[in-house]
């Protein structure tokens, strides 16, 4: 993995958040926070859970801690979710943009959620990130498509032809 692919997908992320997030703003808010039969429930919890996934693990490689859960919720309503979504994808591409090779093929140490203390491969845990966001979309992804809202095309191919 190198700093280019890293900048790529966190410009990927940013755009299949915002394809995502534009799609859920069609729902109505009982449709967006009805509970269904997902791991987080509802829509909303899921996109809150990624948000909450992104700040632990940009939390660690900044060295800010944050004390959170992997089920809270940090937003009860959707805009402000969403304000939150688009600061913390500029967030990661500030990071994208900073990161170093050498930094890339350290370690990170760092206490998990549940206090226990680990040491990972840097890029490892570059790609978890990304592949986190991914897995949890796939699942809103999922959700949309019970409701009367078209699930968008989030691949990674759409977003290339879209941004040539």
């Amino acid at each position: 993995m190198t700093p280019k692919e890293i900048i790529h997908l966190s410009h990927y992320n940013a755009w299949a958040n915002e394809t995502l997030y534009l799609a859920c703003s069609q729902l109505s808010e009982t449709e967006y926070k009805l509970e269904r039969k997902s791991y987080f429930g509802s829509i909303h919890n899921t996109l809150n859970h990624i948000l909450v996934g992104d700040r632990i693990w940009f939390g660690r490689l900044e060295n800010v801690l944050e004390n959170l859960g992997l089920g809270d919720i940090l937003y009860d309503d959707f805009n402000n979710l969403s304000s939150a979504r688009t600061i913390e994808d500029q967030r990661i591409i500030s990071f994208a943009e900073k990161i170093t090779q050498a930094r890339l093929d350290g370690v990170l140490d760092y206490k998990n959620v549940a206090g226990d203390f680990y040491s990972d491969p840097m890029d490892i845990i570059i790609r978890h990130i990304f592949n986190h966001q991914t897995h949890h979309r796939g699942q809103v992804h999922c959700l949309l498509s019970q409701t009367d809202v078209p699930p968008p095309s989030l691949d990674i191919m759409y977003y290339m032809r879209a941004n040539d």
